[in-house]
C-alpha cells in the first residue's frame, strides 16, 4: 500500500481545532501517516507525539506553504501520497486514510483524490462540490478540479507537473495544479466517501478574497488556456461575478485584481492540449466555464 504523508498549514489561531484534527488523523486505520504541521510565520503550539512541526519564517500563502510541506516530506523520504487537510477540519471516520491508500493502489493513473467537505450535519456547500452547479455531492466520480481543504495527491504527479503556483498566494491554486495534472494524462476523482468535516463558512471572509480571485483567474487562463479560449473564459467569469451581485467594495477589488492579472505576468505559459480541452468537456466542465 502507498505510504501517506499529511500536511497541515496553520496560522496559529485555531489550536483546539488543530489538535482535534491531529487526533482524528492519529486514530486512522492502518499504518500511521507521517504528519507535519507548518506554522505560517507563527509559533506552533505543543504538538502530539509523532507529529513534526515546522515554523516558517513568514506566511508563504496557501500554495507556498503546501509546497514547503511537500519538500519536507520529500526530504524525509518514503511518502507516496500527500494528504493536505485544513487545520479547522476533522476526519469523522477512521477509514479515510485507508480509502486513500486503496484508491491510489487500485488506480495507477489516479493523480488526485478530492475529499467531500461537509459540515457537522453532513451537508456540503455548493462551492465545495467540484461540478457545475455543485451537483450530486454524495456521488463519487471523475472531475476536473479538487478542493484544497481536503485532498490527496500522488507524489510522482507533483514531481512531474511541478508545485502549486506560489505567486497565487490564495485562490485557484488547486485548479492551476489540476489543469496541469489533467494535461499530463492523470485522473482526478471526487470521493464522496472520503469526508473532511469542516465548519460552514463563506470564502469571502478572507480579506484578499475578491482581489485574489480576480487576479488569479486571469493568471490561470494566461498560463494554461489556448489563446482562442482566453477571452471566452475571462468574459464568462466576469459576467458570473457581476451576476452574483457582490458588495461594491468587493466588486471594485475584483476588478482591480482582474486588471492586475492582465498587467502582471505569471509565467510560465504552457497552453493545454486541445485533447485536454475535449476531455474536460466530456467530464462536464469545459475550460470556458
Amino acid at each position: 500500500m502507498p505510504k501517506i504523508g499529511v500536511v497541515v498549514l496553520t496560522m496559529g489561531d485555531r489550536p483546539a481545532e488543530l489538535l482535534a484534527l491531529l487526533e482524528s488523523v492519529a486514530v486512522q486505520e492502518g499504518d500511521p501517516a507521517t504528519v507535519v504541521v507548518l506554522g505560517q510565520g507563527v509559533r506552533l503550539p505543543p504538538l502530539p507525539d509523532g507529529v513534526d512541526g515546522v515554523e516558517l519564517p513568514e506566511n508563504l500563502g496557501i500554495p507556498g506553504g503546501r509546497n514547503a510541506g511537500v519538500r519536507w516530506l520529500r526530504e524525509r523520504g518514503g511518502v507516496d501520497v500527500v494528504v493536505v487537510l485544513d487545520d479547522d477540519g476533522l476526519l469523522p471516520r477512521t477509514d479515510t486514510l485507508r480509502l486513500v491508500r486503496e484508491a491510489f493502489a487500485a488506480k495507477p493513473r489516479l493523480g488526485v483524490a478530492g475529499f467531500r467537505i461537509a459540515d457537522g450535519t453532513g451537508a456540503s456547500q455548493r462551492r465545495h462540490v467540484p461540478r457545475l452547479g455543485g451537483k450530486q455531492p454524495l456521488v463519487s466520480g471523475p472531475v476536473t478540479t479538487f478542493l484544497g481543504g481536503g485532498h490527496a495527491i500522488r507524489m510522482s504527479v507533483i514531481d512531474q507537473v511541478g508545485d502549486f503556483p506560489t505567486p497565487f498566494f490564495y485562490a485557484h491554486e488547486e485548479t492551476d495544479f489540476a489543469w496541469r495534472a489533467l494535461d499530463a494524462g492523470w485522473d482526478i476523482d471526487y470521493r464522496a466517501d472520503m469526508v473532511l468535516q469542516h465548519p460552514r463558512t463563506e470564502a469571502s471572509r478572507h480579506a484578499v478574497y475578491y482581489r485574489n480571485t480576480g487576479r488569479n483567474r486571469v493568471w490561470l487562463a494566461k498560463r494554461h488556456l489556448p489563446a482562442v479560449l482566453l477571452p471566452v473564459y475571462l468574459g464568462t467569469w466576469a459576467a458570473y461575478t457581476i451576476a452574483q451581485r457582490p458588495p461594491l467594495s468587493g466588486l471594485a477589488a475584483w476588478w482591480a485584481g482582474f486588471f492586475e492579472g492582465l498587467r502582471v505576468p505569471c509565467p510560465p505559459r504552457r497552453p493545454m492540449r486541445w485533447r485536454t480541452v475535449w476531455r474536460m468537456t466530456l467530464l462536464g466542465r469545459p475550460p470556458v466555464i
